[in-house]
């Protein structure tokens, strides 16, 4: 990765041309006559690119000499800041990870420049040939192309190269030596029926309130009485957190009678306090025996 710098260049007078000059990365950039607006703008936008690439100082990598290693681990930096929710790393973390292995111990010397169609290609038969699904292999794909997208966002390398990423195609069912997952099925009902007596009383009033509400099993987990409007008859629960917000969206879940019935002794607590707790349910257990 290039060296950093902490000293930001200056805005300077150019004696002879009396323009306004900055020095970024050992080349000089005139700016227009010395203290005008205009000048200043640019020395502002010029400055604001310099810091968003990093501080690079003069004789950093250029877009033509980058190492997919360099680009691999200036992304994973990004990713770790990016990839945050509520102060912890997100589930998608992982899976960057992994990918990010694939690609580097595969291409690490290469130069990113360099990374085109056909490599992607020889990534994909790599995996297949690991034992890798064609779903998981389509996901690494995908988290390949998105680093690499970055990149050239950041004008680490030129767009030309994402762009040529994406004209290959993932693997498609039937048509791939990649092994295909067993589908997940939802558990019968007379079986979750039949376990339900011999969970903890808190567990298992969670997975009827699941059950009976359509929530996702972290809904549950985070549910609050603060959080659930009583006043209809049909309740309402809007959770604190939930998987799409990021793309801006609300979530609202509907309680009706049978859930609210297994919710109700649950609500009488402080109103910021989490509903289920198996923590209590284990003490009833522990006193019992």
């Amino acid at each position: 990765m290039p060296k950093l710098i902490k000293t930001t260049p200056k805005y300077r007078r150019h004696k002879a041309s009396g323009q306004a000059v900055v020095t970024i990365q050992g080349r000089d950039h005139y700016l227009g006559p010395w203290k005008t607006k205009a000048s200043k703008l640019e020395y502002d936008r010029l400055i604001g690119e310099w810091l968003s690439a990093g501080r690079p100082q003069a004789g950093a990598s250029t877009q033509s000499d980058i190492t997919i290693a360099e680009l691999v681990a200036a992304y994973w930096k990004f990713a770790q800041t990016y990839y945050v929710k509520n102060g912890k790393p997100t589930g998608s973390i992982p899976g960057i990870k992994v990918a990010l292995r694939i690609l580097r111990q595969n291409y690490g010397h290469t130069r990113a420049i360099d990374f085109g169609p056909l490599a992607l290609k020889s990534l994909q038969h790599r995996m297949v040939e690991s034992g890798q699904s064609r779903g998981y292999v389509n996901d690494n794909v995908g988290r390949i192309r998105r680093a690499v997208k970055w990149a050239c966002s950041e004008e680490l390398i030129p767009a030309s190269v994402h762009q040529s990423l994406t004209t290959v195609s993932g693997l498609r069912k039937g048509r791939t030596d990649a092994r295909e997952m067993d589908p997940i099925e939802p558990v019968d009902d007379a079986i979750v029926d039949a376990t339900l007596p011999h969970m903890p009383s808190v567990v298992a009033d969670m997975i009827r309130f699941q059950r009976l509400s359509g929530c996702r099993p972290v809904e549950v987990r985070i549910l609050r009485p603060c959080d659930v409007d009583t006043s209809e008859d049909v309740w309402r629960y809007r959770p604190e957190s939930h998987k799409t917000e990021h793309h801006g969206r609300d979530r609202m879940i509907f309680i009706g009678p049978l859930a609210q019935d297994v919710l109700r002794p649950y609500l009488l607590r402080d109103k910021s306090a989490y509903c289920f707790s198996p923590a209590e349910s284990e003490r009833k257990r522990r006193s019992q025996q």
